[in-house]
Order: structure tokens, then C-alpha cells, then sequence
């Protein structure tokens, strides 16, 4: 039944259909231009895409251009839109790959001040194995305080009562001038400690007068000396 096809495939690969229908469209584009001066915009359109599929048959880093030049190009833009297709279109509010969407939109209505309460029921699936949940008392432990702590150094010169919930580390390099004020401001606010990551202390760590801790990493970044040895006086 496509025996013809076969022959054809044979002398003109079929591979090419869509960058020889792009050189017809050029030429028939040109002749309509040059007779009746119309077409000029496809013209150019197709003489274009008529080199781009001359250059990926003649380029050697991607076999798929090479053996399927122009509609080849399909294949990286579906790649390139894929996260953003997945995300729209096929993943489920609950899927958490590392956060889900109903995690996400959470943290977006906090961060706008819009209501984030969602009652009458929950999307979860309350009987899966691993779903966690806490039990309302009918006799609550009275506490003496909500803000737990524990003491760092108890004894020494200089001990320091430190919160459990503290702002893990995070260095200036991997954030921004911006999120390292907002987690400082936050650690201020919540009387609670800013770990600084292995990138040392910036300006910015100092800025809103949060708690720090100062982490040092192998890097010894903001104290060491200039061959990179660890120096206790920086």
C-alpha cells in the first residue's frame, strides 16, 4: 500500500517534507510577490525557515536537526515548555515533587494577605499511609509559655537562649540582597535566630537586627587568610 511512499522515501526522504514545503512556499510566495505584490511577509518567512533547515542539515551537534531539519525545532520547544505544560495542564493539586500546588498557593495567599482557609473538607486523602493529622483535647496541657527555647552554653560567659524554630542556612551567593533582609526582618520579628549560610556574614545579614548564626563552612568564607587557611582573628 505505501510501496510508493518507499520509492519516494528512496530519492527524497520524507524526513525533509516540511523543509522542502517551506522552499515550495518561498518560491511560491516570490512569484506571487514579484507578479502581483502580494505575499512579500511569507516570502521572507519561508526563505528564512528554508535556511534554518539548510543549516541544521549541515550541523553536527544535534542528530534530530540534522536528520529532521526545521520541524526539528519542535522537539526542543515542546522540552523547553515542559515544566510549565506539566504544571497547568497535568499535575494534580496534591502532587508534592518537592512542594505541591495546594503547598504553593498556600505560601502565595499568606504572602498576599488573602483568606487561606479552605473549611468543609479537604482534598487529602485522609487515609493514606503517611497522612498526618492532630487531634483536638478536650483537656489541653496548660503551658507555661508557647515560645520554646533551650539554652546554648549554660554556664559560660555568654549563654544564649535560642528558639527550636530558627531560619535554616541559606548564604547571601544563593538568594539575593532582598530575601536575605525579608528572613532577617522575620528572624527580628519572631525573636528567633538567622543561620547564614557558608557564605559569611554580608551587610545585609547585619541590616535589620535579627539574631545570626555564623556558620563556618570548608570554604572559610570571611575567615580565613589569603592562602585560604582558617584564621581565628577574622
Amino acid at each position: 500500500m505505501f510501496n510508493w511512499l518507499k520509492q519516494l522515501d528512496r530519492h527524497l526522504p520524507v524526513r525533509y517534507a516540511v523543509w522542502l514545503l517551506c522552499a515550495l512556499g518561498a518560491v511560491v510566495c516570490a512569484i506571487s510577490w514579484a507578479l502581483y505584490d502580494m505575499g512579500g511577509g511569507l516570502a521572507l518567512v519561508f526563505m528564512v525557515l528554508v535556511g534554518i533547515g539548510f543549516r541544521d542539515t549541515h550541523q553536527t551537534h544535534h542528530s534530530v536537526l540534522r536528520n529532521y531539519p526545521v520541524i526539528g525545532h519542535l522537539r526542543f520547544l515542546l522540552e523547553f515548555i515542559r515544566p510549565e505544560m506539566r504544571q497547568y495542564f497535568i499535575e494534580g493539586d496534591n502532587e508534592a515533587a518537592p512542594f505541591s500546588r495546594q503547598q504553593r498557593s498556600l505560601v502565595y495567599q499568606r504572602a498576599k494577605g488573602d483568606v487561606d482557609k479552605r473549611p468543609f473538607g479537604t482534598q487529602m486523602d485522609v487515609g493514606a499511609v503517611g497522612y498526618e493529622w492532630i487531634n483536638h483535647s478536650l483537656q489541653p496541657t496548660e503551658l507555661a509559655s508557647h515560645d520554646f527555647r533551650l539554652t546554648i552554653g549554660a554556664g559560660r560567659a555568654q549563654p544564649y537562649v535560642a528558639s527550636i524554630f530558627n531560619i535554616s542556612a541559606m548564604s547571601f551567593g544563593a538568594l539575593s540582597a532582598n530575601a536575605i533582609l525579608a528572613l532577617n526582618a522575620g528572624a527580628k520579628r519572631g525573636n528567633f535566630a538567622h543561620d547564614t549560610g557558608e557564605g559569611s556574614i554580608s551587610r545585609y545579614h547585619r541590616e535589620m537586627g535579627g539574631d545570626l548564626i555564623w556558620e563556618i563552612g570548608s570554604g572559610y568564607f570571611g575567615c580565613r587568610h589569603d592562602d585560604g587557611s582558617f584564621s581565628e582573628a577574622h
